[in-house]
């Protein structure tokens, strides 16, 4: 059995066994029991000037072939969504394009598409609530127009001009009144993006969450559901059963999906996770699982990702993009590990092979062999000497094979 190097943190290294590639089936059928979107990430050019401040120069095929990777798996793409960079390297220009481009791929294949709408094309850092609405209403348009669906991302231009709940309630309102379909809202913590402090009128989660709740009971005809990203169960959990029938909660809990997206007798979590960009295949048959009502085979399946995960978003959390890239680099859909900004330089090596690590224990890596020989050459390039290595272990006699997904 091939072995794979891993580097540890005080500089050494050691081998453990390569897993197999796992053995899940793309559905046949669209699947029924969750609704799961992927926030994709984009890759730029390898030849382009990818460091901090440079406009993004993207390599379409690959950006947009990752998309249909998503789709294949019977997942939606969640597009121009932090995931891809946004407010971090992917500037307005890009972000535009990759909405059109982005809804024109998913209308070939009946792919579902949502974008992020938000304000960031705006070069002053302070604007009054009026242009706010003006700036979130241009993006609206445009994102319609294209025939995607709409996240209306949380906006650092709103957290910085807002005074109280009441300037939120306002400026949603106002936002909402322009909108031609429902739309998705987005609650954004601070580990994500720390310029979003006191974001619906308050730092207390109690006292935002009345504020949210608030607008979504009256704009219920125009919010579909909100995404809640504050890596706080409990929080998701409580304002999950508060929110009118006709609004879905989708978790952007990269920590505590597994639990969230499974439920309780009082309801479930729909899922619009980076994480699920990194992890489409395992997302899929752990939800064909649940289509077939096997929840055991979905807690065996998408159990092992969190830890995963959760490397993938280890603090600073709003360097999770790179871990996103690489696993997609890993497995074989770019070329090189690059990324808008420079920003594959966010992680250290030994943060990346504990994601291989992971990966590779949790059946996260497609292709197993193109894998371990890519990260060996970021190894050797890097300059480690991998001669030393201990010898991976043997699989215990008693070790259970990777969980199968049979086509929902």
């Amino acid at each position: 059995m091939t072995a794979l190097t891993l580097l540890d943190a005080d500089g050494r290294t050691r081998a453990v066994a390569l897993a197999p590639a796992p053995a899940f089936a793309k559905p046949r059928h669209p699947l029924r029991s969750r609704v799961a979107y992927a926030a994709a990430h984009v890759v730029p050019k390898a030849h382009a000037d990818n460091t901090p401040g440079r406009p993004a120069e993207l390599d379409w095929d690959a950006t947009l072939a990752f998309r249909h990777h998503v789709w294949s798996w019977g997942l939606g793409v969640a597009d121009a969504m932090d995931t891809a960079q946004r407010n971090m390297g992917l500037d307005a220009a890009a972000t535009r394009e990759l909405i059109t481009r982005s809804a024109a791929e998913a209308a070939s294949v009946g792919g579902r598409v949502v974008v992020g709408v938000n304000t960031d094309h705006v070069d002053d850092e302070q604007i009054s609530l009026e242009q706010v609405v003006d700036a979130y209403t241009e993006q609206l348009h445009h994102a319609e127009d294209a025939g995607a669906g709409v996240v209306l991302m949380a906006s650092r231009h709103l957290a910085r001009a807002a005074r109280s709940a009441d300037d939120y309630r306002r400026v949603y309102r106002e936002v909402l009144q322009a909108a031609g379909a429902p739309v998705v809202l987005h609650w954004l913590g601070t580990a994500f993006d720390p310029a979003l402090e006191g974001y619906f009128g308050s730092t207390d989660v109690d006292a935002a969450a009345a504020t949210l709740l608030q607008v979504i009971e009256a704009n219920r005809d125009t919010v579909q559901g909100v995404k809640m990203s504050l890596l706080d169960a409990d929080a998701e959990v409580s304002v999950r059963r508060r929110l009118p029938a006709t609004a879905h909660m989708f978790t952007g809990d990269d920590f505590h999906y597994v639990g969230l997206v499974e439920g309780d007798d009082e309801g479930h979590s729909d899922a619009l996770l980076g994480a699920f960009a990194a992890l489409a295949p395992n997302a899929s048959a752990a939800i064909q699982a649940l289509d077939r009502d096997d929840v055991d085979g979905y807690r065996a399946i998408l159990g092992p990702t969190e830890e995963l995960s959760r490397q993938v978003f280890a603090a600073p959390t709003y360097y999770y993009k790179t871990g996103v890239a690489f696993l997609s680099w890993l497995n074989g859909h770019q070329s090189a590990f690059q990324m808008v900004g420079g920003l594959h330089a966010a992680r250290s090596l030994p943060h990346l092979s504990r994601i291989v690590e992971l990966a590779n224990a949790s059946g996260a890596l497609e292709r197993p062999e193109l894998a371990a020989a890519r990260w060996q050459e970021l190894l050797t390039i890097n300059g480690v000497d991998t001669t030393d290595a201990a010898p991976a272990a043997s699989a215990p006699a008693d070790a259970e094979p990777a969980a199968e997904a049979v086509p929902a």
